[in-house]
């Protein structure tokens, strides 16, 4: 069994992992206009529970994460590949991105998109990626 980290690693973790995943979720939504998108908002992500990892173990990790790594991997592929069928339906070339303006209460204009669906689907890869990587070997080390 692992040790379980400092105090101070343990207080550090719970204030810093929502933290770092709210920036992920930041990164991932602004990546199709700005720098960032879902690779980047993923390695981010993976850097948070990766923390929560090495701070409290493979297994509570397993538990915040509620879904095996590796669904994650599946999901985020066919997620980034349906991304690709509305600009088929519009007989457009593969990948050509499609827009649709979403007017919110109060004004706000909301742009949903075929780049912000691959990027999601890139997220959800990268993070399952490193996650599967990440807790195949704590919890090789845990035995």
């Amino acid at each position: 069994m692992m040790k379980p980290g400092t105090l101070i690693l343990h207080v550090a973790a719970r204030f810093l992992v929502p933290l770092q995943m709210l920036f992920s979720i930041f990164l991932l939504l602004r990546g199709h206009d700005e720098p960032g998108g879902g690779f980047i908002a993923g390695l981010v992500a993976s850097g948070a529970l990766a923390l929560y990892l090495f701070t409290f173990g493979a297994m509570m990790t397993r538990d915040l994460m509620r879904v095996d790594p590796r669904n994650l991997i599946g999901l985020g592929l066919v997620i980034a590949m349906l991304s690709t069928l509305p600009g088929w339906a519009q007989n457009e070339p593969f990948l050509t991105a499609q827009w649709w303006p979403m007017t919110l209460p109060g004004g706000t204009e909301l742009k949903l998109s075929t780049p912000l669906i691959f990027d999601i689907g890139v997220y959800l890869t990268v993070l399952g990626t490193v996650m599967t990587m990440l807790v195949a070997l704590t919890e090789t080390e845990e035995r």
